[in-house]
Formats: C-alpha cells, sequence, structure tokens
C-alpha cells in the first residue's frame, strides 16, 4: 500500500499521525537524534519488488528531534514465513471461540439420531414413523422416555402402535398432561388403557386443547363429578374440536325430539355420541328405524333410555339383524314392536341366537317355527335366554301339572313365562291352587296370571271380589290398572267385551314425556321378577 497524503493533528505536547499499513508489513524505522528540541520520523523508499514503499515523517515537540533514513518496507521470505506463521497462530488461537459449521452440525445430528435409532431398535422399537420428529440427542433422555411409559403402564407393543409418543419430553408433556387429568378425577388405574385408547393426549395443551373440551362437557349439564367417567369411558372426546362434531350430533338429538335435560345423562353414558357425524351415522340410523314404522318421537325416547344404540352398526349389524328377525318368522308388521321392546336385538348376534332358542323350544315344547316367530313377537328378549332358564321354568309348569300342548300353548300366549323369577311362579301358584281354588285351564287361557304381584295385586283384588261375590277371570281381575279395577267394582254387571286380553305392545307407551326423576336414572330399568 501507498500513502498518498496524511495530516497530523497537534497537541500541545505531541501529534498523531494517521495512515494504514499492510496488517503483514512490519518495519523499524532508525531514528537518529539532534539537539533540536523537535523529535521527527521520517522514512522514504521507492516502490520496488512489488511491494509498496512508504516516507513516514513526523515531528514531537520537545528538546531533541529523530529522524530516519530511507527505509525499505519489503519483505523478505523469511518475514513472509514469520508473518504466515503468526496469522497460522492467531487463527489457531481465535478457533477456540468460533461456532461449528451448519455440516458439522448436521452431521453431529445425523450421528446422533442414529444412535438413538439403534438404542430404540435394540429394546424392540421400530423408529420408521419417527424420521422428521424432533427427538432426545441423547440415549440417556429417550431411555428415561422409555422408562417412564413403562411405569404408566405401556409395553413395547403398545409404543410401537403409536411410536410418535416418544416425541414427547417427560417433563414438558406427560407429567403435565396426567396431573391435570388426575385433578379431574380420572382414576390412576385407568391411565394404561387411558393411553392405549388415545396415546395422542401426550401431546395436548392442558390450557390449548384440554381445559376447553372439560368446559365444553361441563356446559352439556355433564355433572363434574361424571366428567372423569366420560373421559374414562371415551377419551377420544378430548381431541375433537369443539364447533365440529360434538355441537352438531347434540343439536341433531335434539331436534328429533331428545329432551335437552336428558342430554346430559345420554353423553354421560354413552359420550360416543360426541364423535358421531350426523350425515354419516346418527340420521341414517333414525331414518331407517322410521322406515321399519317406529314414529320419530319415539326412537328419541329409545335413545334417551339406551343411547349405546347408536353405536350399534346400521350396514354391519342393524339391517342384517332385521333380515334374520324376517328369516325366523316375525312379521313385518310386528318389526317396529320388537325393535321398541328390545332395542339390543339391533346390536346381537341374532342369527345364531335365534337358530339356537328355536332349537330348543322345538325340542322340549314341540313348537314350530311359525310359532316361535310369534313368541319372538311378543318377547323378543327371549333370544338372550340362557338354555338352562327355559328347560327350568318349563319343567316347572310341567310339575305344576300343565300337559305339553298345554304348556306349549302358555309360552305362546306369555313368553315371558321362561324369564320370569321361580320363587315368585311358585309363590303365585301356591295361592291359585290353595286360596283361589280355580282349574288349571284359568291359567292356560291368562298364563300372565304369573307376572302380577301376589301381595300387591292378586291378594288384594281377589279379596274384594270374593266379598262382593264376583265371579270372573282372571283377565278380567287383573289385566287393569287399579284405578281401571276400582271402577269395575262398581259394576253390576261384568262387561265381557272388557275381559278381552291385549298382549300386544303398545307404542304408545315410548310417546310420553319423560320425567325428570326417570331421566336421572342412568340405569337400564329392570323388574326384580325377572330372572
Amino acid at each position: 500500500m501507498k500513502i498518498i497524503d496524511y495530516r497530523a493533528i497537534t497537541r500541545p505536547t505531541f501529534s498523531l499521525l494517521n495512515y494504514d499499513l499492510p496488517a503483514i508489513f512490519f518495519c523499524k524505522p532508525l531514528l537518529s537524534s539532534t539537539s533540536s528540541s523537535v523529535y521527527s520520523i521520517s522514512s522514504y523508499a521507492p516502490k520496488a519488488k512489488g511491494h509498496p514503499l512508504m516516507r513516514i515523517s513526523c515531528s514531537v515537540a520537545g528538546s531533541r528531534t529523530l529522524s530516519s533514513t530511507s527505509l525499505d518496507l519489503s519483505l523478505s521470505k523469511e518475514d513472509t514465513a514469520n508473518a504466515d506463521a503468526g496469522l497460522q497462530s492467531q487463527n489457531t488461537s481465535s478457533s477456540l471461540y468460533t461456532h461449528p459449521s451448519l455440516s458439522q452440525m448436521r452431521n453431529e445430528r445425523i450421528a446422533n439420531r442414529a444412535r438413538v435409532f439403534d438404542f430404540l431398535r435394540g429394546i424392540g422399537i421400530v423408529p420408521d414413523e419417527l424420521d422428521g420428529l424432533e427427538l432426545p440427542v441423547t440415549i440417556d433422555v429417550m431411555r428415561e422416555r422409555v422408562d417412564f411409559l413403562h411405569k404408566l403402564g405401556l409395553n413395547i407393543e403398545d409404543i410401537n402402535n403409536y411410536p410418535l409418543v416418544l416425541g414427547c419430553s417427560v417433563k414438558k408433556n406427560m407429567v403435565p398432561v396426567l396431573d391435570y387429568l388426575g385433578k379431574l378425577g380420572v382414576r390412576k388405574s385407568t391411565f394404561t388403557e387411558f393411553l392405549r385408547r388415545y396415546p395422542q393426549v401426550l401431546h395436548s395443551s392442558v390450557v390449548v386443547d384440554l381445559a376447553p373440551v372439560v368446559k365444553y362437557l361441563q356446559g352439556m349439564d355433564i355433572k363434574p363429578n361424571d366428567i372423569p367417567r366420560v373421559l374414562e369411558n371415551y377419551p377420544e372426546v378430548l381431541g375433537f374440536k369443539l364447533e365440529g362434531t360434538m355441537s352438531t350430533s347434540v343439536a341433531y338429538l335434539v331436534g328429533i325430539g331428545v329432551a335437552r335435560r336428558e342430554i346430559g345423562g345420554i353423553l354421560t353414558r354413552y359420550p360416543q355420541i360426541l364423535g358421531m357425524r350426523v350425515g354419516r351415522t346418527i340420521k341414517p340410523f333414525v331414518d331407517y328405524l322410521e322406515s321399519l314404522g317406529i314414529p320419530q318421537l319415539a326412537i328419541a325416547r329409545l335413545i334417551e333410555k339406551r343411547p349405546h344404540i347408536l353405536g350399534f352398526g346400521l350396514a354391519e349389524r342393524v339391517k342384517p339383524n332385521v333380515e334374520s328377525l324376517l328369516e325366523f318368522n316375525v312379521r313385518q308388521t310386528f318389526l317396529a314392536s320388537v325393535i321398541a321392546q328390545y332395542p339390543e336385538i339391533m346390536g346381537i348376534d341374532v342369527h345364531t341366537r335365534l337358530c339356537n332358542q328355536r332349537d330348543i323350544l322345538n325340542s322340549i315344547i314341540e313348537l314350530d317355527p311359525v310359532g316361535f316367530g310369534r313368541v319372538v313377537e311378543k318377547m323378543p328378549q327371549i333370544v338372550s335366554l340362557s338354555n338352562t332358564a327355559v328347560v327350568k321354568h318349563v319343567d316347572f309348569l310341567k310339575e305344576c301339572g300343565f300337559s305339553l300342548e298345554q304348556v306349549r300353548k302358555m309360552v305362546m300366549g306369555c313368553p315371558h313365562l321362561l324369564a320370569l323369577n321361580l320363587d315368585v311362579m311358585k309363590l303365585n301358584f301356591d295361592y291359585f291352587e290353595g286360596k283361589m281354588a280355580r282349574p288349571l285351564d284359568d291359567l292356560v287361557s291368562f298364563p300372565a296370571f304369573f307376572t302380577y304381584g301376589l301381595e300387591s295385586t292378586i291378594k288384594p283384588r281377589y279379596l274384594m271380589i270374593s266379598k262382593k261375590g264376583l265371579k270372573c277371570s282372571l283377565a278380567w281381575l287383573l289385566n287393569c290398572s287399579d284405578e281401571k279395577f276400582e271402577e269395575r267394582m262398581t259394576y253390576d254387571s261384568i262387561d265381557m267385551e272388557e275381559m278381552e286380553v291385549n298382549s300386544s305392545f303398545d307404542m304408545n307407551s315410548l310417546l310420553h314425556t319423560r320425567t325428570d326423576e326417570s331421566g336421572s336414572d342412568y340405569e337400564d330399568d329392570s323388574d326384580s321378577s325377572y330372572v
């Protein structure tokens, strides 16, 4: 480099020079002393061998003058080598404070990932789906995650079913989510099954994802104490959008007649409804039942009482079961009655059970296929009775003195005889035979006598007609409400038309509005007189 010009700023005691030199050029100026009071440094040399030369002149206030003779700033080979060595030493020392290159970082990251993958393969986990997922850089951290999942009850197979769970941090993801579920009341004993069904919950944010869903469920009239029950039965609900499937399914149910006050109980018993699409699942199911002759409001009542029927696959189970009922001589016009009486018949393996019950009844009371169809129409629950129960009840009737033909007629007239509590039947028969002293043909004509409570209905009514000296059939005596019986006691004579027995199912019984008390009861209706 060649300095063309420079200026010095003079201060009271010395002057400064402003000039540039290449970093690799060094020189030692020759100084001369004089008696003058000014120090001066000067240097000049012509350009030689391609190196820039420089003249430096400097004057310093004082009592002496320093001057330099011409100086050639060109470097020798040794000076150049020394300069290169100095630069190399400088780079070496400064490299201790520089960051690794991007390629070095990438290579190190690939090597760490390979070691983690080798560890996972060594314990039986297939990491193929983990490509692109942020994972721990050390084996120790990955081992900590695997061990934590093992403590929760998840095995290698469970992890392989959803390997992305390995992307969850124990402290940042797993522990906060599980603590939140525990505070809600979800039992720790259910955590294993909970995570097997919905491992994605470990990726969730408590504040952003989980808490809003819980608040929404409470807004659906699900009691806070029931929230854990809902989550345990259907953990997938934590992944649904609030304004998506959940809101539309509830709105549709209310639209077809499901009482709004029943929604909380329905969702508590069967929260899977929240994940059902209206157009694909709920509406086609309702439309099909309507096509069989069940009124929409009656369907709403069935859903209120047994919401799980919405989970029966329409194409896979419901329609094939209806075809089986027709195959076993259930009349088309009675399909609605059969389903309304026993909605579960849509979701079980009906064909196999119908075959079994038809064969057993044919073998013990010689019931023909058409007669079996009449039995199913009156009591579809027969498909769920065990063979042992059927045989015991038939044997009891035979022990009472009824002939095989009479037993067959009684079963066809009132199939419920095959499901009643045998102890209740024995008490009723003993009273009939000992106190009422009626012929067995009266029971053959009205086998439903066994379905009435002895202390609540049979005894009080029999005593009343005995006092009045009335003679009536068992049907006239029993087949009416208490209010109707009180009215009959005012009659001067017995109306023969009122003695007719109507044992068919009344669909209108489903159309009445349910009371608040019925809506608060989550358990299925049961009768202690049945086995």
